[in-house]
């Protein structure tokens, strides 16, 4: 039987409440909470791979955290997208295959090309919650490409990008970057907050940036996430 009209009204609601979350989740001029005074940025550096469920997970559930809190104003974010890949003569291969490589490229290319992370993060937020539902329901990864049009975004710089030599290049640059981390990743999401990795702790990133925090100013979500950092945590001994 087909869906009936009250049926398809709702699946329309519910269609615009999801996209609209997508873009909220990261959309940092609507940031209501501020920080007045000296502002010194902690630096929060992601190392992951696109079709990692882990790695997918930490952008849909955990990295939002830093915009609903505020305190994406006192970091200094960065993303790698590389992960778990090698490279060989020149060639990446990719612990999931030839489309996470792709999906990697894509994402660094976004970053390059649009550079505001107001602008790429959502467009990531999309494209890994595709990798997630595609384990639940077993949808196919290239429904990310749908990910433009909810978001409303030009693909063409992208595109142009991955069929250039910029894409691999930039893929090239991040493997560089991945491979020079100390000590080295032993797996993604790989979460480092001001040079130091977080280890098995990497969901309690938020604590570990209020930990960080060495400026002037009053970071208001940062007077509860310093007592949520779990005691006997491996990182507590790596930072002696």
């Amino acid at each position: 039987m087909g869906m009936g009209i009250e049926g398809r009204q709702v699946l329309v609601i519910l269609v615009v409440l999801y996209l609209l979350q997508l873009s909220s989740n990261y959309c940092c001029e609507s940031c209501t909470v501020r920080v007045s005074g000296e502002v010194e940025k902690v630096k929060l550096d992601i190392y992951y791979e696109t079709l990692c469920p882990s790695s997918a997970k930490f952008i849909v559930d955990n990295l939002p955290k830093l915009f609903d809190s505020g305190l994406i104003h006192v970091t200094q974010l960065k993303l790698f997208p590389y992960g778990n890949a090698d490279v060989f003569n020149g060639t990446i291969y990719c612990q999931h295959g030839k489309l996470e490589c792709l999906l990697n490229t894509v994402q660094a290319c976004a970053i390059d090309v649009w550079t505001d992370l107001n602008k790429y993060l959502p467009f990531f937020n999309c494209m890994e919650n595709v990798v997630l539902e595609s384990f639940v329901y077993r949808r196919q990864y290239p429904q990310w490409k749908t990910c433009y049009e909810k978001l409303k975004l030009d693909s063409t710089p992208v595109t142009d990008c991955l069929k250039s030599a910029r894409g691999k290049e930039l893929e090239l640059f991040y493997a560089a970057e991945t491979e020079a981390l100390q000590p080295p990743h032993t797996y993604v999401p790989w979460v480092v907050v001001d040079g130091q990795p977080l280890y098995e702790d990497y969901e309690n990133f938020i604590s570990y940036i209020c930990k960080a925090y060495k400026g002037t100013a009053e970071v208001p979500a940062c007077s509860a996430s310093l007592n949520v950092i779990q005691k006997g945590s491996n990182i507590e001994s790596a930072l002696l």
